[in-house]
């Protein structure tokens, strides 16, 4: 009966080192082992992948805020500043620098910043961009994603 008592010891101890070595396993992945899997090569699906949306049909997404590309304004700097001088939109002061850095194409508006909607009598000259607003900061004339505050086109000094 000590036999069959020692192997059934032995068995179980046997059974929880096997299930607690990968517990024990060093999880930093920094062992020698390829660990980053880059070097197998994937095989198949060599044709065109289906990429879900590939019947977009008549949908205009060329000034789609959303897919992140910025879109091409028409608007020169002459003809904003044109518009401020004639509502009486002039006299404002320029960024500080380390501001004025930080406002830049493709980033967000910098928080805190001191940010005005275009008065709706000059923004009724400007042309319209669906799903972009017009904003003042500083003496700038900003165009920005209306969702994400991601800046689209900065015209310098149009309220100076």
């Amino acid at each position: 009966m000590n036999k069959k008592l020692t192997a059934g010891v032995s068995a179980v101890i046997v059974s929880f080192m096997m299930f607690l070595s990968p517990a024990m396993a060093d999880p930093g992945g920094n062992g020698k082992g390829h660990q980053d899997g880059n070097n197998h090569k994937q095989q198949g699906n060599k044709g065109k992948a289906n990429k879900g949306n590939s019947n977009k049909g008549n949908s205009d997404t060329k000034n789609n805020p959303s897919d992140g590309s910025p879109i091409s304004i028409t608007l020169s700097v002459d003809q904003a500043r044109g518009l401020a001088v004639s509502y009486g939109l002039t006299g404002y002061q320029s960024l500080p620098p380390g501001i004025a850095k930080n406002l830049a194409r493709g980033k967000p508006l910098p928080p805190g910043i001191a940010k005005k909607r275009v008065p709706a009598n000059m923004l009724s000259g400007l042309p319209h961009y669906s799903g972009y607003d017009w904003y003042m900061v500083g003496d700038d004339l900003v165009l920005v994603a209306a969702t994400t505050l991601i800046v689209n086109t900065v015209l310098h000094s149009v309220f100076n």
